[in-house]
């Protein structure tokens, strides 16, 4: 109870961030490059950060493209993470030196259809004073449309500052994707880039921080993140 308490404090300081976080999108001018759609919008850049919860659970958040291109910050929601690997992870034998923390943001279009995401998952174990070991792997996912047409994957990566005998390894994994379908045949339009940072710390702790880039997007998509 004590955990959830204090997680419930720190989501509060947290959403202080995330509403002064980054959040922009282009001038009104530039709004109508997305298929001379008045609901359109050009450059849109989105950030925040969420902090990892204690073992069993999960931190959510979405973010809407509102009107005139504002993005409309959604609460951080605490909630119990599902199934037997959470089961496992909230057991007084999972040792607060080894864990896990996963993070995923995925970009939604205005009917709930996930059109692109990239996930990571890290282990790491700590003695207290340094991370001894770490390792964090990245995996993208797309929508593809009939015809051989949709979302692609136009390029992945991931790095490392350090992954032992460090006070905090942070990770970094990005992936660019372009589009080319039934809303754009040239496959000039739109185009997502995702980037998720992990900072696994010396005591066992965790934060997870986001940025999302969208060349071309419309009112009513929503990006959608989270770790647990």
């Amino acid at each position: 109870m004590r955990n959830r308490i204090a997680l419930t404090a720190a989501l509060t300081t947290g959403l202080l961030a995330l509403t002064a976080a980054s959040a922009t999108a282009a001038p009104n001018e530039s709004r109508t490059a997305a298929s001379g759609d008045a609901r359109a919008c050009a450059d849109v850049k989105l950030s925040g950060a969420l902090p990892v919860p204690p073992a069993g659970m999960a931190v959510r958040q979405n973010v809407t493209i509102g009107p005139d291109c504002t993005p409309v910050l959604g609460p951080a929601r605490l909630v119990p993470k599902a199934g037997p690997l959470a089961e496992a992870q909230a057991a007084p034998a999972a040792a607060a030196a080894d864990r896990q923390v996963r993070s995923w943001s995925e970009m939604y279009d205005c009917c709930n259809i996930r059109m692109t995401g990239l996930y990571t998952t890290s282990d790491w174990s700590s003695d207290g004073t340094v991370v001894t070991a770490s390792t964090t792997d990245a995996t993208q996912q797309w929508n593809r449309e009939p015809w051989n047409a949709g979302w692609s994957l136009k390029s992945s990566g991931k790095s490392a500052d350090c992954v032992a005998n460090c006070a905090v390894s942070t990770n970094v994994a990005d992936a660019s994707f372009t589009y080319k379908g039934i809303f754009d045949p040239t496959g000039n339009v739109y185009a997502n880039t995702h980037r998720s940072t992990v900072a696994l710390k010396a005591d066992g702790t965790a934060s997870c921080e986001f940025e999302v880039d969208l060349k071309n997007t419309f009112v009513g998509w929503n990006w959608q993140r989270g770790c647990e």
